[in-house]
């Protein structure tokens, strides 16, 4: 299931947006302003829905700062805007945007164009199912099983699974984990990592798949059948 994130100073407008995305099986997460926006992007939404006049720092500006981070460079955005003249648009696909949609719209055409874009963006994840071990991440539907058992699992453990499950048999500090699972956005302690991997392990125990996340004493930890 792919997240997209409304960034909107309406809430009619985030609220039709998310009945319309929820509808085609979207999750859907929502922020008012350009800060409240930042903190969400923590969630790793897969793309986000970006109204140009915002209170505060626009649009057009959030959009430019995520383009030049390397951490939300590759996130697609599709612009939203009142703004109807050929040089705005021009502007908005300039900034960084992927897609340039016009109010008013229809919210049929805007999950189209949703579709399109994650279509474009991520071809590789449409059959994204990885098994180690009898253990399967399916990153289309989120979900994490073992021998057709579902494996109850959080949003951070399941990023962090889904890290070490691409990355086998490679030994990882706490603070390239941090790095590579939370991002730089924001600041968290290296233990932390230890506390989710303690909670990751717990839930791979209903399995018997606990052993593949192995301790490497003086380094950090690493996913392995070995």
């Amino acid at each position: 299931m792919a997240t997209v994130l409304i960034v909107d100073d309406e809430p009619d407008i985030r609220e039709m947006l998310r009945f319309a995305l929820e509808e085609a099986g979207f999750r859907v997460l929502e922020a008012g302003h350009a800060d409240e926006a930042r903190k969400l992007l923590l969630e790793h939404p897969d793309l986000l829905l970006l109204d140009w006049m915002l209170p505060g720092r626009s649009g057009l500006e959030l959009a430019a700062q995520l383009k030049q981070h390397a951490k939300t460079r590759h996130l697609p955005i599709i612009m939203v805007s009142a703004r109807v003249e050929e040089e705005d648009r021009v502007r908005g696909l300039d900034t960084g945007a992927d897609d340039y949609v016009t109010k008013p719209f229809s919210p049929r055409e805007l999950v189209a164009r949703v579709n399109a874009v994650l279509r474009r963006s991520r071809p590789e994840e449409v059959a994204d199912q990885i098994e180690i071990g009898g253990l399967c991440i399916d990153n289309v539907s989120h979900r994490v099983s073992a021998g057709g058992v579902g494996i109850d699992i959080a949003p951070t453990e399941y990023r962090l699974l889904h890290f070490f499950m691409t990355h086998t048999d490679r030994a990882f500090s706490r603070s390239q984990l941090l790095d590579q699972v939370w991002g730089d956005q924001v600041y968290v302690e290296e233990r932390t990592v230890d506390v989710h991997v303690r909670r990751l392990r717990k839930a791979l125990e209903q399995t018997g798949h606990a052993h593949l996340l192995q301790t490497v004493r003086g380094v950090g930890y690493r996913f392995s059948e070995k």
